[in-house]
């Protein structure tokens, strides 16, 4: 007997993989399929990894890791370990295998923590260090206001010139930045904006294009011209514009939209792919609709 909800996860997973589909249709079918779960939807899921869209196979990867199923293992193992997937799909494979937290794979992050391609090989690193922490800290209370899984746990400072402090300074462990991080992104306002937007200036690719990602949780107005600038630096890595993309399409002010309509048509395909879906963002953000993926008939309707 099929599982319930099992002909809307076939229905909506078809959606995912259809490639004649647009792309913000594709990516509301993939969040559609996080919210529903279960290991039929990290099936389908998992299925996408063969596509030529390096963005939404990042998404893919980030997606099971935010379900924290552990069937979906084996697959983010092979795309961590497949060299022929971009960078960005491959660190976000790793950053997945970290999220889920089983410590069944501390020896394959431990053999991808040496990896050539410096974003895969810091990931990795990021990953072991949070499976260690969960371990050494098993009872820790979770009280992330924006309930995603994330890298490292924040630190217990909330004193945010000394955050920002640790945050900025390139000379101290990844992992200790990116507990500063998440805790200035706890704390909020626009101090911590700010201090988490001169981020955007300093580290490699991969803690860059983290401050990205959280300045679009936070999706406050003070981050947009720092994001903007960011998205407008054409020697950027476009791992880092694409977040800063996708984190205008949140925050969703009339600035984001000039500057992601500026990029709509970008060299770099995952640029281009990330304004396209912020776009979509940005309309979901201004029409009141209460989730980002409302099911099956608004999909439709957005590939229609």
């Amino acid at each position: 007997m099929a599982a319930p909800g099992s002909n809307l996860v076939a229905s909506v997973g078809r959606m995912l993989l259809d490639t004649s589909l647009p792309l913000p249709a594709r990516f509301r079918a993939l969040f559609t399929l996080r919210n529903l779960g279960g290991p039929e939807a990290v099936g389908w899921i998992g299925r996408g990894f063969v596509d030529e869209s390096a963005l939404l196979k990042h998404e893919l990867a980030y997606c099971l890791g935010q379900m924290r199923d552990r069937c979906a293992l084996p697959v983010l193992s092979a795309v961590l370990r497949d060299r022929s997937q971009e960078p960005m799909v491959r660190h976000e494979a790793g950053e997945a295998l970290g999220a889920i937290g089983d410590p069944e794979v501390l020896e394959l992050l431990k053999e991808y923590s040496q990896d050539s391609v410096i974003e895969v090989a810091e990931t990795c690193q990021l990953a072991i260090h949070r499976i260690e922490w969960l371990q050494r800290n098993p009872d820790t209370q979770d009280d992330n206001p924006f309930l995603s899984v994330d890298p490292a746990p924040p630190a217990e400072d909330r004193d945010i010139a000394a955050l920002r402090g640790i945050l900025l300074n390139d000379n101290l462990p990844l992992f200790e930045r990116y507990r500063a991080m998440f805790a200035l992104r706890n704390i909020g306002g626009e101090e911590a904006v700010l201090a988490l937007t001169d981020g955007l200036q300093c580290g490699g690719s991969l803690f860059r294009h983290e401050i990205g990602y959280v300045l679009g949780q936070m999706q406050h107005e003070a981050a947009v011209p720092g994001l903007a600038a960011a998205l407008d630096r054409l020697e950027e890595s476009p791992m880092v514009r694409h977040e800063c993309a996708e984190a205008l399409g949140s925050i969703a002010q009339e600035d984001c939209l000039i500057a992601l309509k500026t990029h709509v048509g970008d060299l770099e395909q995952v640029v281009r792919e990330s304004c396209e879906v912020a776009l979509d963002m940005y309309k979901y953000e201004n029409s009141g609709d209460f989730q980002y993926a409302n099911g099956l008939s608004q999909i439709q309707e957005l590939a229609s």
